[in-house]
């Protein structure tokens, strides 16, 4: 008889995911009655707990809290409308589609594209929702190492179908290392294919405007480019946003199912991710991660941190067990930082991931490196 207790009884101690009830509080987090600082955080900016940005969420939720249907039938609100326009401006494009997550944005965005005669190219570390996109699309799939372009270009040449996607991470999440777009088009235009590329982690935090990776390689706007981003990361809100041609959103619109049969974001989010991009134009924050990084980076110089000039910086452990001791350790010591493992990260490469965000304070940047110096 098959029984629901035993169903996933295969997974190891080491590889079993807890969820840890905690509250927030700016860049502090308590976990288990304990406060750390967080550095586990996507709060790129600090903008969750932002003042404005909690007072337009507040203001929008006093007549009403969730959307009640989606965008098709009566959840369509102004407000989504008003966004919209103003992200596309902002980053160069013709038109935006705001959905509800970044995993239902890019797994509705490739499932709308393409289809078994559509072949997809796509890194190998790219994150899970552009994994499943691809797949649940039924097209087929040529995963390239992550980002050989040489071997993407074989793959190209070899595979000549008449529809073809080349599909990647800007910011690689769990690495903190960069996406060569500009090379990326260079290949889509020679190959005449479309160009896909999730910037979830650099929207708000590259570029000395925020504008992410396609702006900084002066790739934004083009008629190949699909661009994906979220408000859950350095907006400080939740939802999703793709941007591209007119006609390209336009279809997105009649056929992406993940938007389609969704509700639509509650008036609250929308509000806040308007205030936050305000904030973000304004760059205050945006300097101030910078300088972040830059105290941090000199702090862990020496140690064996991947290259990444993101406010992502992981150290590789190596064992599942190493890294989780490191990251108890950290915690003993005030510090909150988790341990990655497979599958999320490749198998040896088990990892904390640290990220540095515009709220902290110098000296909370220096009590994390002068930690890790006694610790590694």
């Amino acid at each position: 008889m098959v029984d629901s207790r035993k169903w996933f009884a295969e997974i190891p101690a080491t590889r079993r995911r807890h969820f840890r009830a905690s509250q927030r509080d700016g860049v502090a987090i308590d976990v288990a009655e304990t406060r750390l600082i967080n550095f586990a955080s996507n709060d790129y900016l600090g903008l969750s707990t932002h003042p404005a940005v909690c007072l337009a969420a507040q203001g929008a939720c006093a007549n009403s809290v969730g959307s009640g249907a989606s965008r098709l039938v009566s959840g369509d609100d102004p407000m989504l409308h008003r966004l919209e326009a103003k992200l596309a401006d902002w980053k160069g494009y013709e038109a935006c589609l705001i959905v509800g997550s970044g995993m239902l944005a890019n797994m509705g965005l490739l499932q709308a594209l393409a289809d078994r005669h559509t072949h997809i190219f796509a890194d190998k570390l790219n994150h899970a929702s552009l994994v499943d996109g691809a797949r649940l699309s039924g097209a087929p799939m040529h995963r390239f190492a992550h980002l050989d372009y040489e071997q993407l270009e074989k793959q190209l040449n070899k595979h000549t179908a008449e529809k073809r996607i080349i599909v990647s991470d800007g910011v690689f999440s769990m690495d903190g290392d960069c996406a060569d777009v500009g090379q990326l088009l260079t290949l889509a235009d020679s190959h005449d294919t479309l160009l896909v590329v999730d910037d979830a982690h650099g929207t708000g935090t590259l570029g000395e405007d925020g504008k992410g990776l396609t702006a900084m390689h002066r790739i934004a706007g083009h008629d190949r480019v699909i661009e994906v981003g979220t408000f859950g990361k350095a907006f400080g809100a939740y939802g999703a946003f793709i941007l591209g041609t007119n006609e390209l959103i336009e279809g997105l619109r009649q056929r992406q199912r993940s938007m389609i049969y969704s509700t639509a974001l509650p008036v609250a989010m929308i509000a806040a991710a308007e205030t936050a991009l305000l904030l973000i134009q304004r760059g205050e924050q945006l300097a101030q991660l910078h300088a972040n990084l830059v105290r941090f980076k000199a702090g862990v110089k020496g140690m064996d941190f991947m290259a990444s000039d993101t406010a992502i910086q992981p150290l590789v452990a190596g064992s599942d067990a190493r890294a989780l001791a490191l990251s108890d350790a950290l915690a003993d010591n005030g510090l909150f930082v988790a341990a990655i493992r497979p599958p999320t990260v490749p198998e040896g490469t088990a990892r904390l991931r640290f990220t540095l965000s515009a709220a902290h304070s110098p000296e909370q940047i220096d009590r994390l490196t002068e930690c890790l110096k006694r610790l590694i």
